[in-house]
């Protein structure tokens, strides 16, 4: 158990039955990027039973906040979604993952693209000054299936906008939020990838497509997502970086948690 540290849960808020959300004590020498994953897990007959989940709380930030799916017999989630304030928790001690902003090129926009809990690195994201100092647009893009998924949208719409360090780096201005869902009536409806297809994404946010001349982009959610939405990018003269400390004009999160 040496690689882990235990910690405790401080916080615990079910979004629906299907996701919920949880924070947690943080140890002191836990260093990370804003992006980056852990694996979390519980001690299961006598062994640890780890999952790879993205820390959606900043890196300032004292307690560490994860973002969850519910499966039923998950091995891992069907355990955790039962967890309550001050049960323990595994948490690795060495944070690692692809979304980072280091690994991007210079531009002007900068498209977080996500399904589902794959938005929870970008909690991360928008919620680091630097996000703001590189970038002139930060899109927040969120597809899910039902609008009762679409998780966190007061701190992105009201809390981050609204506060006095994210109102002096022009955070009002900057952060655009673009939800959409594909089983409810909503007013942007269909998948992520039909809304960039259509351009009716770019025609609702007032952005000319995607340009490898200035727009940048991190890609998180299912494996179906991932591969769809870089085909995309791809055919937009979008390159992405071929590994971990390499520049490109996006990055994608491969270890997003399934059970």
């Amino acid at each position: 158990m040496a690689a882990f540290n235990v910690e405790k849960i401080t916080h615990v808020h079910h979004w629906n039955d299907t996701l919920f959300s949880f924070k947690t004590t943080r140890d002191t020498a836990l260093r990370f990027k804003n992006g980056q994953f852990v694996m979390i897990g519980l001690e299961v007959n006598g062994k640890p039973l780890m999952r790879a989940y993205s820390i959606a709380s900043a890196n300032y930030e004292e307690e560490l906040e994860f973002f969850s799916i519910k499966v039923q017999d998950g091995p891992l989630t069907s355990i955790l979604q039962k967890v309550a304030v001050g049960d323990e928790l595994l948490i690795s001690k060495k944070p690692t993952g692809t979304l980072v902003l280091d690994d991007l090129n210079p531009g002007k926009n900068l498209y977080l693209l996500s399904s589902g809990t794959g938005l929870a690195p970008f909690l991360a994201v928008i919620r680091d000054p630097e996000t703001y100092e590189r970038f002139e647009k930060v899109i927040v893009v969120h597809g899910t299936r039902f609008i009762s998924e679409l998780a966190y949208q007061e701190l992105i719409l009201d809390e981050l906008p609204n506060h006095e360090f994210f109102q002096e780096l022009g955070v009002q201005e900057k952060l655009i939020y673009y939800p959409t869902v594909t089983r409810e009536e909503f007013k942007n409806r269909g998948r992520v990838t039909h809304a960039i297809e259509s351009g009716e994404l770019f025609e609702k946010i007032g952005l000319p497509k995607f340009n490898p001349e200035h727009d940048r982009a991190m890609l998180c959610g299912s494996p179906h997502f991932l591969t769809d939405v870089a085909a995309l990018l791809d055919q937009h003269g979008l390159t992405e970086s071929p590994r971990m400390g390499h520049l490109g004009d996006y990055v994608i999160e491969r270890a997003f948690v399934e059970k």
